[in-house]
This record gives C-alpha cells, structure tokens and sequence, in this order.
C-alpha cells in the first residue's frame, strides 16, 4: 500500500528560496585568452521545484551549476544556499556543506564499482558517520524500482538502473538540493523517460529541489521552470515548458549565438 499522498508537502503562497545567485561572475583564463563564462548572473532557484536549465553550447549552464553547487568558486558576486554565503565559507566547509545538504546526479554514473547497490545508496550517510532512516531507504528504493537490486553490484546493472541508483543516492540523505547534469545523456529514450519521472515524483510527492542542466527540450519539459542562458547571461526564463516553447525558445538563442539571426 503507497503512503507517497502523506509526503506531499503543503503548498503556500510564498515559495522560498533554495539558492540563488546574486550579479555572479566567473572568468577563465587571463588576459586575451581570458573567457567570462558568467557575466553578472542573478537568479533564483524556488525550493520544492523543479528547474532547468539550457542554453546554446558555451553559454554558461554547467558553470552555473557547479557554482550553485559550491563546486566552483566565482570571481565576484554571491552564491547563497538558503542563508549561507558559499563565498564566505572555507575549502572543508564547502566540502561539509556539499556533502550534508547537497545532492548531485551526473552523466557519468559515479557509482563505486566493488559496493552494492545498497552501499552505493547509503554511502553519503556512511561517509558522514550516520545510519540511514529505514522506513525512508525502504520507500526510496522501492519507488525507484530497486528494491530486488540492493545485492546486486553496479556491473549487473543496466545503465537505467545505474542512474536510478546514483538518484537514490542523491536523495538518501534528505538534501536541501539536488542537481543534476545531463542526467539522460548516457541513457536511451526509454531509461531516459523512465528516470526523468522518477526526478518529477522526488519534487511532487517529496518536496525535493532539483536543477537540471540539459541541452533536450523533452527533458526539460519535465520541470517547472527553464532558465536559458546566452554569453554566460540570463538570456530568459519559461515557466509550464512544452516541447514546442522550449524548441522555439533554443532555435533563437542558437540562431543569435551563431549570426544567423542578423
């Protein structure tokens, strides 16, 4: 019998914020060979929703989510997660915060090979020196399909059920936040499907936050939001995207990007 109608977090009018970027900027390189990646980047990410975010090739999306993520420091401007300046904190702080109220699903699986599928899951909460809520695991697996899984090693997998392991890993210790980049690049269509399901269940009937950073308009028609970005600037946002909306919407980004729009 399903208990997912009593995670259902309470809607009110005023959603909070989960991490926002205030004016950020971030260059790589020096000199001539110097490229700003972010250029005075403001945005905001809404707690329990899901954002995308896309962009023509070269426009900023992944720095913007490693510096979201704590992953990349920026050269001016702040990164706030809920109330802590991440420019405020420490190497070893960073790494804390990332370990304790961030979760991250990535292309490459990131699973490790010799552990099950159960100590791939409960692995951030074993690093951290805590046990993990069984009810909880219980229920993670099982919505994801992994419960006849959790002896099996990431080896005997399909690359679906890869992915689906490493988004219960990324959800296991109840984070603040989730991101993930290119979560289907590595899947077909079908695991793709499959898995982009299980990310809008995690934010409608747990109250998760996930950022994704795609380049599929069917992939980001699964979240609330897309954010595009252009030159490593807020080019425009989408609210309720459609296949179509966010097609259109890429066409002209890229048509300008490239010099076709002139």
């Amino acid at each position: 019998m399903t208990t997912s109608t009593t995670l259902k977090p309470t809607r009110t009018t005023s959603t909070p914020v989960a991490v926002q970027a205030r004016d950020v900027v971030r260059t790589y390189g020096r000199g001539h060979a110097a490229v700003r990646a972010l250029d005075g980047v403001t945005v905001s990410i809404p707690a329990g929703r899901f954002t995308a975010i896309m962009g023509p090739s070269g426009s900023g999306k992944s720095t913007l989510m490693h510096a979201l993520a704590g992953l990349d420091t920026v050269d001016a401007g702040q990164i706030l997660l809920g109330g802590t300046d991440l420019g405020q904190l420490t190497e070893r702080q960073r790494t804390l915060l990332r370990r304790d109220r961030i979760g991250f699903v990535f292309q490459a699986f990131n699973l490790v090979p010799t552990l099950t599928v159960r100590e791939n899951i409960v692995l951030p909460l074993t690093l951290a020196g805590r046990r993990p809520d069984p009810e909880r695991l219980a229920h993670l697996v099982a919505s994801l399909g992994l419960t006849d899984r959790l002896r099996h090693r990431p080896g005997e997998l399909s690359g679906g059920q890869q992915q689906r392991v490493a988004v219960a890993r990324a959800l296991v210790t109840r984070p603040d936040i989730v991101f993930a980049d290119e979560p289907t690049g590595n899947l077909d269509s079908r695991a793709a499907e499959a898995l982009l399901g299980v990310l809008r269940r995690a934010v409608d009937e747990l109250g998760q936050t996930i950022v994704m950073v795609t380049h599929d308009p069917h992939a980001a028609a699964y979240a609330d939001r897309v954010v595009f970005l252009a030159d490593g600037r807020i080019a425009s946002e989408l609210d309720a995207p459609t296949v179509p909306a966010v097609l259109s919407r890429m066409a002209r980004l890229t048509a300008a990007a490239t010099g076709e729009g002139n």
